[in-house]
Parts: structure tokens; sequence; C-alpha cells
């Protein structure tokens, strides 16, 4: 290639996801039920329809009464109350508690109408049924005002926030059974290379197993979506132009392999001959090989081929484009020295010590047991060095 590219070279791995989202479609919204909104992407922010609590409640399991009765008391100089009743989660107080009486009371119960303040049990020592002593002050800390947590109305889940299981009882407690969630993209997933061997079978010299295609896989789903694999396609320009088109159908072709400089790189020849490429190669380290482009109007992103770089720019520019969720970069303590490189971001291996993170001992983009036993990403800027000693950004694993 002598004559200069038509298209961008060496972009940044935020312009990188913004191509990428561009290229994306609408996948559209749907309705589903929370047991299978798990890891989708709500569409619609969710408001409160009941407050949280919904009345003024207790922390403890203990005894409810007027803080008032109570200052005085200590272990040597216990204070007495009248026990006249009982609250309970689902079976409150009927009553009003006065001067010098309290009620039972547990853990979630309404707090009885002229009380003020909680006494736990430990607390306590009973003098038949109808008496207790306190050998401590009662407490309005351990009470919870009605909607501490959340009011009917108030906006708690925004719009674009992936669905976590955190989240999912959120929305429970906000009363909603059904939540509004952006369908999930398909996309079809596809290993290249001569050298690519299913898992199980036997190996000549040379030959790999697919860690790749599994990898990929498990990632697109953690992202919500629905897989199409394509398997497997040999260093073959006709091979990979069937695997191409039959990825019809699809919101997305994610490939492995063939996007280099080499020779049988052919899945690069394609898109630039055949189809369009918006951009090829980003200024990171490791997986600059990347590609994206059209094939008949599907969005192709070519990953490279070495598994650790494959994963890393799945995490680092696919996973937001699919997602909507941004990087969101943590500082820590760099423990040893990271190097960087004039011209691009080095995105280095690190395992976390105490509050430290030390570089992984092997950098190398074809060690992939590099991800499995590392915490984290560490971002050393283009052209920069992190010193033992300095903070530094880190992406978790």
């Amino acid at each position: 290639m002598t004559a200069a590219p038509a298209f961008p070279m060496f972009v940044s791995v935020p312009e990188a996801t913004a191509h990428l989202r561009a290229l994306l479609p609408d996948p559209g919204v749907e309705r589903v039920p929370l047991s299978g909104a798990l890891g989708r992407t709500l569409a619609e922010a969710l408001a409160a329809r009941v407050s949280h609590p919904s009345a003024t409640e207790s922390a403890l399991d203990g005894i409810a009464c007027r803080e008032a009765d109570t200052l005085a008391a200590t272990a040597d100089q216990p204070v007495p109350l009248r026990v006249v009743g009982e609250s309970r989660a689902g079976q409150p107080f009927a009553g009003t508690v006065g001067e010098g009486e309290c009620v039972r009371i547990y853990t979630g119960a309404p707090l009885p109408p002229g009380t003020d303040a909680i006494c736990p049990v430990e607390q306590l020592t009973d003098q038949g049924p109808d008496h207790v002593l306190l050998r401590r002050p009662a407490r309005p800390d351990d009470v919870r005002p009605e909607g501490q947590d959340f009011r009917a109305g108030d906006v708690v889940l925004p719009e674009g926030v992936p669905l976590t299981p955190a989240r999912l009882a959120l929305a429970a407690a906000l009363g909603h059974a059904e939540v509004t969630v952006r369908r999930p993209y398909r996309v079809a997933l596809l290993s290249t290379g001569d050298e690519v061997v299913a898992p199980g079978q036997p190996l000549r010299p040379g030959q790999v197993y697919d860690s790749n295609r599994v990898g990929l896989g498990a990632l697109l789903r953690e992202c919500g979506c629905e897989v199409l694999d394509l398997g497997h396609a040999p260093d073959s320009v006709d091979a990979l132009h069937a695997a191409l088109d039959a990825a019809g159908g699809a919101d997305l072709l994610l490939t492995s392999g063939g996007v280099s400089m080499g020779r049988y790189d052919f899945m690069r020849d394609l898109l630039i001959e055949r189809g369009t490429v918006t951009f090829w190669k980003v200024r990171m380290r490791p997986g600059g090989p990347a590609l994206l482009g059209r094939w008949a109007g599907l969005p192709v992103f070519g990953l490279p081929g070495n598994p650790v770089s494959s994963l890393v720019v799945f995490g680092l520019i696919v996973r937001p484009a699919l997602t909507g969720q941004p990087l969101r970069p943590v500082r820590l303590r760099a423990g040893t020295e990271f190097r960087g490189v004039p011209d691009k971001t080095v995105y280095a291996r690190g395992v976390l010590r105490g509050a430290e993170v030390h570089a992984y001992r092997q950098q190398s983009s074809g060690v992939l047991r590099s991800l499995s036993d590392s915490d984290v990403l560490v971002i050393v800027p283009e052209g920069q060095e992190v010193p033992a000693g300095a903070d530094v950004d880190v992406l978790l694993l």
C-alpha cells in the first residue's frame, strides 16, 4: 500500500469507540420482567412508586419509647419502663405510647405514635412480661425515617445504567415488576486463521486452540448480547467471503485475526478492497491492529488474533460501544515502574498488592494467563512513564 489510505489510521481509543457506536443500529426497546433483565441496559428511568421505608420504623430489635424517659439510664442505675404492647413488621402497635411506657419492637416494624427512640434488646433486662429495665438511653439514631431511602415519585434509577443484581433489587423495591430495556444487540462472532483449532482436538506444531471465540463469546453475553456463533474460517479469501455473507441479519460482526500487516491477513484485505473501512489501527498496546468497517452495510469490527490483544480491545472499545457505559478508571499507587511508548497508550496488566498495583511479570500479548492472573489494566499515557510510588489510573478487570 503505497498511496495514502482513504480512511483514518492510528485513532485513539475514545475515537475508536465513538466510530463503532456511530455504526451500530438503534437496538430499540422492549419490556421484560425483572427476572429476565440481568445485564440489560435500562431504557427508561425508573421512579419510585412508593416510599422506602413506607413508614418510620425501627432499625433494631428492642423497645420503642420516648427518648426523654431514658436519658438517665446507666448499667448501674437502669431505668424501668412499662411494656404496653408490641410492634412487628406487618402488625404495628395500634395505640399511643405514653410517658414511662414502651412497646417491644422488631427490625422493620413501624414506630408507634408517641415514641421517638429505640433501645436494643442487648441493653434490656426483663422484669416479667410487662416491665423492662434499660441499661442505657434509647437513641433516635436507631429509627429509620419514612422515605429515608427514597420517596414516592423520586427518580432513582436513570436511563442508560446496566441492570446489576443490586439495581434489580432496587427496581423491585421501587415497585416495578417489569422494566423497559434496550433490545440486545445480535452479534455474529467469527474466528479466523489456519493455525486455530477447536479445543479438545489434537494440535500440530504451530497450531493453537481457539480461546478467542470462547472468551469473546462470554464477553458478549456479559454485555447482554445475543451471539450468533459463525465458528472458524481458515486463511482463505473465499472462506472469509462466505463467512462475511453468513453474518447477514446481525447488528455487528466481530472477528478475531487477519487484520494486521501480514501476507495472510485476508480480513483486512477484504474490507479494504471489497467493503468499506472506517479506521485501521488504534494507538494502544496491546491491540493496535484493530479494524472497523462495513461489509454490505453490516458493521464489522476486526480484533487482533493474539488472545490478550483481542480481549483487551473488546474491553476498551467494543464493550463501551455496545453497552453505552464509558470506561471508569480508578486511581491507585504504582508499586513498580510502568513504561510507556512514544505513540501509543499502554494498557499494562497489573496485580494488586495491598493498596498498590504492581506490573505483571509477563506483558506479551500472547500470554493469555496474564489476563487471568491480573487484577487491573494500568493506563500509561502516550510518551509517558509511571515511576514507582506515583499515582496511576487503572481499569478493573
